[in-house]
């Protein structure tokens, strides 16, 4: 049963709501991503999961009890109505990433796929190489892939036009909480895109999902943000608000930056002046 909490938490605003986020080909309002990984029990990742008001949830196809569904799965804590979106998390070549995708999709998981094909242990920086190639085999085998990239414009074109339904360049390294490091790289990355651009990782804290959304992206995604917070309940709640900030600080088109000054309540062509 629906609780109160969960109707107040994940009721969209009306701002939101007429502003749908397509993402697969689907429709959505909210335009928050949220993981599932790194939370101190599942009763507290679904609380956060909630309280994001979040429609789509990544979960790592390699931390899912995928043979034995009569033991304890993170799924089961999963609110109900969420989109599943497993994602590849821990391959280190094309071939285990592309081997993680099909085994979600032979048990049921999904056709969607969050590609992740890293290159390095320490930085998780990605392998655009092997990501490129993991992205071509996917998309011709009938999957619909979102992968997880650096935020290099020519990488992003160029997984687009192997069929990507979505790019997804980080804003910084992943679990660093360092914010948006090249916001011009994501600018022209959204500026030459077809498909939505999504902020994949390094987002540590409200104002940096802020800043992403501000830019143009189409949504943000995270898990380390909030599963890392000291509540992280509450800062699930405050990712939801930014999003929706920042996505109407967007829709309604900044002032421009000016070197000096300009007066608030001008004095020209006031009666009697």
């Amino acid at each position: 049963m629906t609780t109160e909490t969960e109707t107040l938490e994940s009721s969209p605003a009306p701002s939101a709501a007429a502003d749908p986020f397509v993402f697969g080909g689907r429709t959505f309002v909210s335009r928050l991503i949220v993981g599932t990984g790194k939370y101190a029990t599942f009763p507290l990742m679904r609380e956060a999961l909630v309280a994001s008001g979040a429609e789509i949830v990544t979960v790592a196809v390699r931390r899912v009890n995928l043979t034995d569904r009569s033991k304890e799965s993170l799924l089961d804590y999963v609110p109900k109505g969420m989109t599943l979106l497993p994602n590849t998390a821990g391959c280190y070549n094309a071939e285990d990433a592309v081997r993680a995708a099909r085994l979600g999709r032979e048990v049921g998981l999904s056709n969607w796929v969050k590609l992740e094909v890293l290159g390095d242990e320490q930085t998780l920086w990605p392998d655009n190489e092997a990501l490129l190639s993991a992205t071509k085999t996917l998309v011709a085998e009938g999957f619909v892939v979102f992968p997880y990239t650096s935020d290099d414009p020519i990488v992003c074109r160029k997984l687009e036009d192997a069929g990507a339904a979505a790019v997804m360049p980080l804003g910084a390294p992943i679990g660093s909480g360092l914010g948006i490091q090249n916001p011009n790289n994501i600018a022209i990355i959204l500026e030459r895109a077809h498909v939505p651009v999504i902020v994949d990782a390094g987002v540590g804290t409200a104002s940096d999902a802020c800043v992403a959304m501000e830019l143009g992206a189409a949504g943000v995604l995270m898990n380390t943000g909030i599963a890392g917070a000291g509540d992280p309940v509450r800062m699930a709640r405050a990712m939801r608000d930014a999003i929706r900030a920042g996505r109407d600080a967007f829709l309604a088109g900044r002032i421009p930056r000016k070197r000096y000054a300009t007066a608030s309540s001008p004095i020209t062509g006031v009666i009697g002046s």
